[in-house]
Parts: structure tokens; C-alpha cells; sequence
């Protein structure tokens, strides 16, 4: 059996306890967990009322960092923030640099600041931890402190009961998507390299817009 088969299969496997939405007792126990630990909560029904809440937040003119991910774009909230021009975008700031190995440093720098940062995590435990997986670590520096404001769109079906259950949710299901996704868009499969936890954080730093419905990876 080749490792790509493998890898579809172990997602499969798991597909139904990782990808469904939870039950809105266990979203409340999680929303109370997080806002003890720092972290501000708005939980809405879909995708569309969780776009119109994170541009509520953010006001036009603002430095704005994207981190790739699936439930941004499948909300519009990439393009909206890169594409509109009502914003000022740091991904299209730093890709101009992108392929210069003399501007590689400059490029990490403007990518490690923003005024906001917007993506989402790969895991919510019910006790108020958040867990973020990532191959190169690219968006790990705004969230875990550079920028001013993060902003997490999060599909219910990624709270776990554990930070044990967290991990193993991202080793046997979320990985394995993304790395089909990597190859698709890429053309070479990604790596889980890098894995960022969250027990606490400075008061009103990180807002976590939870969608009752599952969306993401």
C-alpha cells in the first residue's frame, strides 16, 4: 500500500469523529473554558455571519495578515482582506519579495507584525487550550506574538475533548488533508513540522469566532 493511500485511509478513519459539528452543550463548555484563559468568544451559526463578524472587528485601512487556510477561503475572508483594496495586505506586501534570497529577512520581518492577524487553529480543547500545526511556521509569529490583534475562525468540529485528543486529530486527520491539499496546490505534500499551544493569553489579544457548523480542516 503506498504512503498516499495510507494517509487517505488514516484521515477516512477518522473522518467521522473529526469532521462533524459538535453539540452546542460542548461549545459553550468550550467558550467558557477559553474566555477563563484570556480569550475572547463569539459563537455563530455559519460562515457568513463569522465574515461579518471579523470585518466588524477590523476597520478599513488596517494592516491585515492572512495565514493560508481553508475556512478563510472558503468564507471570502482571504480576498476580502488581499484583494479588495479597503485594507492594507502584508501577504501582498511580503510576496513582492518573494524569490529574493536577499530580501528573505525583510520578507520575515514584514510577515511577523501586523496590526491583525486572521486564520484559524487546527484544535480547541474543552478545558480552553488552542493548538495550531503548521509545515513552515510562517503564521506562528504573528500569532504567538507579534501581532497586535489575531482574529481565529474555528468550525466546531475541531473542539476535542484534550489537548492528547487535540494532537491526535491533528496527526491522523488534519495533516493527512492537508497534505492533499499541498499537492494539489503545490505539487509536494506538506509536513507536520511545527505545533504552536495555547494555555493562556493577555486579556482581549485573540478573538476566536466559533461557527456552530464544520468548516476547515
Amino acid at each position: 500500500m503506498s504512503k498516499i493511500t495510507t494517509n487517505v485511509g488514516r484521515a477516512a478513519t477518522y473522518s467521522t469523529r473529526f469532521s462533524q459539528a459538535t453539540s452546542y452543550s460542548e461549545i459553550q463548555k468550550a467558550t467558557k473554558a477559553l474566555e477563563n484563559h484570556g480569550f475572547k468568544v463569539k459563537v455563530v451559526d455559519n460562515l457568513i455571519d463569522a465574515k461579518e463578524e471579523v470585518e466588524n472587528l477590523i476597520p478599513a485601512g488596517s494592516e491585515v495578515f492572512t495565514a493560508t487556510s481553508r475556512t478563510l477561503e472558503k468564507s471570502g475572508l482571504d480576498k476580502e482582506f488581499n484583494e479588495s483594496g479597503k485594507y492594507v495586505s502584508v501577504r501582498n506586501k511580503f510576496m513582492e519579495l518573494y524569490g529574493q534570497p536577499d530580501k528573505s529577512v525583510e520578507m520575515k520581518r514584514i510577515g511577523s507584525g501586523a496590526d491583525y492577524a486572521v486564520g484559524s487553529v487546527h484544535a480547541v480543547t474543552q478545558d480552553g487550550q488552542v493548538v495550531v500545526a503548521s509545515a513552515s511556521g510562517s503564521q506562528l509569529p504573528n500569532y504567538a506574538y507579534g501581532a497586535s490583534n489575531v482574529i481565529w475562525v474555528v468550525g466546531s468540529q475541531k473542539i476535542v475533548k484534550d489537548l492528547a485528543e487535540g494532537l491526535q486529530r491533528i496527526e491522523d486527520y488534519t495533516f493527512h488533508l492537508e497534505d492533499e491539499r499541498a499537492k494539489a496546490a503545490y505539487g509536494t505534500g506538506s509536513s507536520l513540522n511545527k505545533l504552536l499551544i495555547y494555555r493562556q493569553e493577555p486579556a482581549g489579544r485573540v478573538t476566536i469566532i466559533l461557527v456552530k457548523e464544520p468548516v476547515g480542516f
